[in-house]
């Protein structure tokens, strides 16, 4: 009799089976856990959070370390997660300058323009053309309108203004005529003097439309039709805001520089493609159909999706060992995405979302990384280690362990950093494959669209319903039901949105509405999951015909996702295949299912 230990090293988390194995090969299951993963997949940082594990999993067990016989790891395929998975766009940088940041109390409405002057300077102009005032925040809302009444008085056409403090609504009030103003302009001094300038200020409830329009930014400042390529970003910038400030600077003043996004090459075994990433993530993904089996892929140097392949390599040649020209990239991932971008010459911190693809890249499988990592094990625990068999083999083994089901079976298992699917026939044959691109690859949608540069927050928002506080007694959830409570929330959240985490609702620093950020969360979650699912079944159902499978399990920490099975189920449907979550040995769910078919499998081996 033996104890034995399967050890699952994945992107973002480290699962444990501990088992019982008898002489005759039969398997009783004692225990499992759960740790976060240390370091990247598949490499000797893992030993720690594998220590944890076994711990954990040994703790309500009267053994200790030394009392196992065996310790098996998974073959695992490294995937990098906040490296690979960097948003190439083309990086396009303006010359013009732009306020656009939708303060959320503008004073006054419509669409002013006119040179822009400080209001010390008003006086001294001449009274025959428009003027855009710009007030610092040396100058009190009182003492703003009471100058600009006098010299309307005086006869000075004063179209609009430009205001550091959040003082609009205040000096609005105060004037005889009412203009636009746009205030809580932090880099109200950077704003440059003497300039033609156009403010737009839209009523409660509607967004600005002069501004936001390319073609009617190019009207009001006589642009030619390159000028007015050049200010789409800012128009971009400004839709859906309710005010905005459009500043025509000399030519030159501001350069515009362009960063390739680039071009990747995909080596097949049989044919070679080249593809421009700025083509989008469906031309890339129709390439790589095209040329698969793939051997490698190759990226343009210089430029910003080549700058991601060559940190990709260097990353993983430094953590492995390994010379950089061995480090191979063996599958990506292309998705359609918005990133924001920062315009050069804005005075408030504005950004466009432009257009950019996100990648996903995994790099070669290696057993050697991975015997490393179980000869470093072994050394620390002094227990034999040794790698047990491929992800996904072992996988469908955990999985077959869900009652009601039988081969031919195949399973979809949905990790952090890649989705790996499997299918064994009745004979018993298994056929797998390991694709880039999972839960870290929503995450980064995620983060990038809503612009939020916080990847843990992202990570919340991908994992949990989002509600809107109406009042400090009741809640709106995003399917529009309203939950009511007895005791106040916290002040600090009435009005926002909320993310419905385990440990209470986390607020969101973001302007955006419930419903988008809903979308965004789906979008991404659509575009990763459910193309790697299609993309995955593919290639291990027979013929490639995903209506030859009859049943698919769900296994991984995707798979408990609250949208994501049926997200996937609802895109089966067409084919006719039962899909469901797994649960494995009656027990774990979803979870598990590498370690339990590495036991599996061992015990396998034993009775052979």
């Amino acid at each position: 009799m033996a104890y034995i230990a399967g050890v699952d090293v994945g992107n973002n988390s480290t699962e444990v089976a501990i088992a019982q194995l008898g002489q005759r090969g039969e398997i009783r299951f004692l225990s499992s856990a759960l740790v976060w993963t240390v370091g990247i997949k598949g490499t000797i940082q893992n030993a720690m959070g594998i220590i944890d594990a076994l711990d954990m999993g040994l703790e309500s067990l009267e053994i200790e370390r030394h009392d196992l016989s065996t310790v098996l790891l998974n073959e695992a395929t490294p995937v990098i997660g906040d490296v690979a998975m960097e948003t190439i766009t083309e990086t396009v940088i303006t010359e013009s300058a732009m306020i656009g940041h939708n303060p959320s109390t503008p004073g006054g409405q419509g669409l002013g323009v006119g040179t822009t002057v400080t209001l010390a300077d008003l006086e001294e102009g001449s009274t025959d053309q428009p003027w855009i005032v710009i007030i610092p925040a040396t100058v009190d809302f009182q003492e703003a309108a009471s100058r600009m009444n006098r010299a309307t008085s005086a006869g000075f056409d004063i179209a609009g203004a430009i205001v550091r403090k959040d003082d609009a609504v205040l000096i609005n009030n105060r004037l005889h005529r009412p203009i636009p103003i746009v205030d809580e302009v932090a880099h109200v001094e950077r704003v440059p003097v003497g300039m033609i300038a156009a403010v737009e200020v839209a009523g409660p409830g509607k967004t600005i439309e002069k501004l936001s329009n390319p073609y009617d930014i190019a009207t009001l400042f006589g642009l030619d039709p390159e000028e007015t390529r050049k200010v789409v970003p800012i128009a971009r910038a400004l839709m859906g805001t309710r005010s905005g400030v459009v500043i025509k600077t000399p030519r030159g003043d501001i350069q515009e520089r362009r960063i390739p996004a680039g071009k990747i090459t995909l080596v097949g075994q049989e044919r070679k493609a080249q593809v421009q990433v700025q083509e989008g993530a469906d031309a890339i993904m129709q390439h790589l159909d095209h040329v698969c089996p793939l051997v490698e892929i190759q990226a343009e140097p210089g430029t910003n999706v080549g700058g991601m392949f060559e940190q990709v390599r260097q990353v993983m040649a430094d953590l492995t060992d390994q010379p950089v020209g061995a480090v191979r990239v063996q599958d990506v991932l292309a998705v359609d995405t918005l990133k924001p971008q920062m315009v050069l010459g804005a005075l408030a911190g504005e950004y466009a979302l432009g257009n950019a693809v996100g990648l996903a890249a995994m790099v070669e499988t290696h057993k050697l990384p991975m015997q490393r990592l179980a000869r470093k094990l072994e050394e620390e625990i002094m227990v034999r280690t040794v790698v047990g068999g491929v992800e996904a083999d072992m996988a469908i083994h955990g999985a077959l362990t869900t009652p009601g089901t039988r081969p031919p079976l195949a399973i979809l298992d949905l990790g952090g950093g890649s989705t790996d699917a499997s299918l064994i026939d009745e004979a018993g044959v298994i056929r797998s494959v390991h694709l880039a691109g999972a839960g870290d690859m929503v995450t980064l949608l995620i983060d990038t669209e809503l612009g939020l540069e916080d990847r843990e927050l992202a990570e919340n928002i991908k994992c949990f319903p989002l509600a809107k506080v109406e009042t400090l007694f009741h809640q709106r959830h995003e399917d529009g039901s309203v939950q009511f409570f007895h005791e106040p929330l916290d002040p600090r959240l009435f009005g926002r949105v909320v993310v419905l985490a385990e440990n209470g609702p986390i607020p969101l620093e973001t302007r955006e509405p419930l419903a988008k950020i809903v979308a965004v969360r789906q979008e991404a979650k659509k575009k990763v999951f459910v193309l790697n699912a299609i993309r995955a079944l593919e290639r291990v159902a027979p013929a490639s015909n995903i209506r030859l499978i009859s049943f698919v399990a769900l296994v991984g920490g995707s798979a408990l996702d609250f949208e994501i099975p049926q997200m996937i189920a609802d895109a089966l449907v067409e084919y006719g295949v039962v899909t469901g979550r797994a649960n494995v040995r009656g027990v774990e769910g979803p979870r598990n299912a590498v370690a339990t078919g590495l036991v599996l499998a061992y015990a396998e081996k034993q009775k052979g």
